[in-house]
């Protein structure tokens, strides 16, 4: 067992970029891109080039999508002015610079501000959960129709079954190439009357260190037919669901395709694209 550090200067906690493990253990922007791209194309019979990532945070999605084509432009939009700064370093200073000078990264609120339209508008990682009523989901989800190109598409993803529900706690292994990680996922409290889900990120490491509540959201936890209606009634034409399917180690395959139905499980992630 890792004997605990008693000196927190030299912890692995102590030492950890909070940005850059989310990165490791939640988001994979190239996986996002591939789908972003491929869907897209599948949609509307050509490629899209200009992309606005709401809700961005440290920008990977935005970055990824520039290093794909040299037409490609992006947008990021986000409220907090520290990850900004850290997308700007970290992420898109590693872009080339002819690929930053596609890349505007935006200090804003994504319910006012007027970036120009996109081909494509992504809100990922139930980051538009933070809006809490409906009247405000539907406001969001109308600006976003609004602002998109002629022949535009929204892509954004939910989480639910059972255990979305529930007060729980879930850890995984993260192999980062050095000493590794847990990343540690915890559904504090859920609110059955009102919706209000609260939840934290922990990240747990070999030497006995935790890095406590590094994120942590209040959201509402939107389910799947909530979500569709209010696309539907905020003007978007079309609403698919894409569903993942599972491997012959009863494992998620990665894979996702259109659905009308599911199975009723524990947990699962889809994608919905929203054509306007």
């Amino acid at each position: 067992m890792p004997t605990p550090a008693t000196d927190d200067a030299l912890t692995l906690a102590a030492a950890a970029d909070r940005h850059r493990l989310y990165e490791q253990s939640v988001q994979c922007a190239e996986a996002e891109v591939d789908f972003i791209a491929e869907r897209f194309e599948r949609l509307r019979g050509r490629p899209a080039r200009s992309l606005r990532e709401d809700f961005c945070g440290t920008a990977a999605v935005s970055c990824e999508w520039l290093r794909r084509h040299p037409d490609n432009r992006a947008i990021g939009l986000d409220l907090d002015a520290d990850v900004l700064r850290w997308a700007q370093v970290h992420n898109a200073g590693t872009l080339a610079p002819a690929q930053r000078g596609r890349l505007e990264l935006i200090e804003a609120d994504v319910q006012s501000a007027r970036p120009p339209p996109c081909d494509a508008v992504i809100a990922m990682n139930f980051s538009y959960w933070l809006i809490k009523t409906r009247r405000a989901l539907s406001r969001y989800f109308a600006r976003v129709r609004e602002q998109l190109d002629a022949d535009g598409v929204f892509f954004l993803d939910a989480y639910g079954g059972y255990d979305a529900f529930r007060v729980i706690t879930e850890e995984r292994p993260v192999d980062d190439g050095g000493p590794g990680f847990t990343y540690v996922w915890e559904q504090a409290d859920y609110n059955p009357i009102t919706g209000d889900l609260r939840c934290h990120i922990h990240f747990d490491f070999p030497d006995g260190s935790r890095l406590e509540r590094a994120f942590s959201y209040d959201w509402r936890l939107w389910t799947l037919p909530e979500i569709r209606e209010l696309l539907a009634e905020a003007g978007f034409a079309r609403v698919i669901c894409w569903w993942q399917g599972w491997d012959a180690n009863e494992e998620p395959d990665g894979l996702f395709e259109p659905a009308e139905r599911a199975d009723a499980d524990a947990g699962w992630i889809c994608y919905l694209t929203a054509e306007k």
